[in-house]
């Protein structure tokens, strides 16, 4: 007989991130500062006994989940197509990223019914994944606070093994916000490792004109930047604009991260408006949506790079061919990475001892997702949960 989804668990809880503030919407170092990042557990029981997990994501998808976690309830876990469909009928009127999580948890109650990684299930293409270093949004407290500094953390970086580095620049108010030392840093970086490591650039949506991103996209060319991602203020989501930026650029795009929904991803590249392909296994609709998005990109002859680091992220990499990098986010040469303390085991995203000696991660190897939530940590900064059931 087929497993029933009996009940639903989502717990909402807190973490700290000492020596962290924001310059208004974005993390930056910030010595003295304690900033509290919210998350979700969500656990999917069955009555056989075997629970799919997920930790992570962020309020507006739990949102989500509540709104569609009971049409799960006495269904089979196993038919995740099947659901995948009714969960994007049921929020089309939505960006639809409550379905991630549920998603997620639902191929880790897979993996662990059959006895396998979800690489496996998927499909394993390889089991290390080259990493790059991905930053905080620079400061004014002495961290990434220059185009020096910046120069520096990659050099530490490329010392520890990372083979490529992400710039998240100079954003925040408009007191902050500066596309001259934008272009600096660009250059700063690839005098100092660009003939060592492949070099990104995301500006994350913060520059205003089309004469900002011509002129940061520039420095990349002559740096001969592996990528320049998001740098419009139209969110990242505007084909003509990217298109016509993609015109006059040599350096490659990465757009689609903010695109939600199989579809408008599809168009995005039909439109020739990136060259890289981003998705994401939780904003994306999950596993399968992401997988979806990776296949669309590998049949127009695309990459696609994973955004985040996570297991699901891990998972969905081994699984691909036409992707190059994990993305080991966010860092800083004076503070943690955002990743959550809610592993058990060995599993880790922390800068120093993420990678090995060729700067690759490894994919998790046991059941699903592979890794062991600490669920006492999780209970105990527990801010408010939901049971449906």
């Amino acid at each position: 007989m087929a497993p029933e989804i009996t009940r639903i668990e989502t717990t909402e809880f807190g973490y700290p991130l000492p020596d962290v503030g924001t310059d208004g919407f974005n993390l930056v170092y910030e010595p003295g500062t304690t900033t509290e990042r919210k998350l979700f557990g969500l656990r999917i029981h069955t009555d056989t006994g075997i629970v799919g997990e997920y930790v992570g994501e962020n309020s507006p998808a739990f949102a989500q989940v509540n709104a569609v976690a009971e049409y799960l309830l006495g269904r089979d876990p196993l038919r995740r197509e099947r659901h995948w469909s009714e969960l994007r009928r049921a929020l089309r009127k939505y960006d639809q990223m409550g379905i991630g999580p549920l998603d997620v948890a639902l191929w880790d109650l897979a993996g662990k019914h059959y006895g396998a990684p979800i690489h496996e299930l998927l499909g394993t293409y390889r089991e290390r994944l080259p990493a790059y270093a991905s930053t905080y949004h620079a400061d004014d407290s002495g961290g990434l606070d220059s185009p020096a500094a910046y120069a520096d953390f990659a050099a530490a970086c490329l010392e520890m093994g990372y083979p490529g580095f992400k710039i998240h620049g100079w954003g925040g108010s408009d007191e902050r916000r500066d596309v001259d030392r934008e272009v600096a840093t660009v250059h700063a970086v690839g005098e100092r490792v660009g003939s060592e490591m492949d070099l990104m650039a995301d500006p994350a949506c913060e520059l205003e004109t089309f004469a900002d991103a011509l002129e940061v996209g520039r420095a990349c060319d002559e740096q001969d930047f592996l990528w320049y991602e998001d740098p419009y203020r139209d969110g990242g989501i505007s084909q003509h604009a990217h298109r016509t930026l993609r015109e006059r650029l040599d350096t490659p795009l990465l757009q689609a991260e903010h695109v939600r929904r199989l579809e408008p991803h599809t168009d995005f590249i039909a439109s020739e408006a990136t060259d890289f392909v981003r998705a994401d296994p939780i904003y994306d609709g999950g596993i399968t949506g992401a997988m979806k998005v990776a296949r669309v990109a590998e049949g127009f002859g695309l990459d696609v790079e994973f955004h985040a680091p996570g297991p699901a992220q891990r998972h969905c990499i081994a699984a691909t061919r036409n992707a190059n990098y994990y993305e080991l986010a966010l860092v800083h040469p004076d503070c943690e990475n955002t990743a959550p303390p809610v592993y058990r085991g060995t599993y880790t995203d922390t800068l120093e001892e993420a990678i090995d000696d060729d700067g690759t991660v490894p994919v998790p190897d046991g059941p699903g997702l592979g890794v062991e939530y600490d669920w006492a940590y999780i209970e105990a900064n527990e801010t408010g949960s939901r049971t449906y059931e």
